[in-house]
């Protein structure tokens, strides 16, 4: 590889690693000059990828969002993350087997060699212990349009196959302000306020049949719970059979956990790559045990009992190893 080329890729890694860089930083980490770090720049421009000057005390640069998809750079571990993740993305969203089979190609096709025969050697095959009581599908578009009204806040229209009505019984479109999609039990959720009830309400989202255009903008109300977590555990009865309740922050995508976390937990996204999870059982040493098998980081919210709990834990597994 030549030196330029090596230079325009290690450039484009660092741009992707954070959202601005001061110029001189650039220069420093590349070991070249500012001058040189502009003229990559514009090699980088040339190719597709949106990089634009910052204003500053220094100057810097930022990689924007761009009309097009340009090529991505991929670290070891999140290229092979990436390779599973597609895997299993057909698990509770449906449209999407065809494009992610394609993905998969093309991310194994130019893996090196030594990625490559580790990503073979992870065929997942996805198997769902609540597929007969449970756990159902949603159309992909269906969720990305859901989801959009989410964050543009814009009123969201709907028919709603509802259990209680007959076939032949026909129901006007819902109207709700839609403020946050989740997922319970193998389920996906929209929770909103129903403007034709004036209420909150929680609906499933493969019983949507969302319609366009959406409605106007609308400002988002107060839930009447601290977090939405804690208002869908509300919502579902079965949550209060347990003595002991437990939330934690997990450093994980939230569509990663909930095909692990069970029919009675509550996965709420918080940003891209972590969530809220809310888990209930007969004591609190065995919540804590519950929230440890999850293999990444996480933070105890509480409550206090859920800490004390993994502290003694902590220390018995501890004492166990050595």
């Amino acid at each position: 590889m030549s030196e330029t080329s090596a230079r325009l890729l290690s450039l484009l890694s660092l741009l992707q690693a954070r959202r601005d860089w001061p110029g001189a930083l650039l220069a420093d980490r590349l070991e070249v000059s500012p001058r040189t770090v502009r003229r990559d720049v514009d090699r980088l421009r040339d190719l597709g990828y949106p990089v634009r000057a910052t204003k500053g005390p220094d100057g810097g640069y930022r990689l924007d969002a761009g009309a097009d998809l340009p090529p991505l750079l991929f670290d070891d571990d999140q290229a092979i993350a990436v390779a599973v993740a597609l895997q299993t993305a057909t698990t509770t969203v449906t449209g999407i087997e065809e494009g992610a089979l394609r993905a998969l190609a093309t991310v194994r096709q130019v893996m090196p060699a030594r990625l490559r025969q580790r990503v073979d050697a992870l065929q997942v095959t996805t198997v769902d212990r609540y597929a007969d009581r449970r756990r159902t599908t949603v159309d992909s578009d269906q969720l990305i349009a859901i989801g959009m009204a989410v964050r543009a806040r814009e009123v969201l229209r709907f028919d709603y196959a509802s259990p209680r009505a007959s076939e032949e019984e026909w129901l006007p479109p819902r109207k709700v302000e839609p403020h946050h999609l989740v997922t319970w039990g193998g389920r996906w959720y929209l929770v909103g306020w129903d403007l034709d009830r004036k209420d909150w309400r929680t609906f499933r989202v493969d019983r949507m049949t969302p319609k366009t255009p959406t409605g106007p903008r609308f400002t988002p109300r107060e839930l009447p719970a601290p977090d939405v977590a804690s208002y869908i555990s509300k919502q579902f009865s079965r949550q209060s059979q347990w003595p002991c309740q437990g939330e934690a922050i997990l450093q994980a995508k939230a569509s990663d956990i909930a095909q692990w976390a069970g029919r009675d937990a509550i996965v709420e996204e918080v940003t891209a790559d972590s969530c809220r999870l809310i888990l209930s059982g007969w004591s609190w040493t065995g919540l804590a045990a519950t929230f440890g098998m999850f293999e990444c980081d996480l933070e105890f919210v509480g409550p206090q009992e859920l800490k004390d709990a993994a502290a003694h834990l902590a220390e018995r597994y501890t004492a166990a190893a050595s």
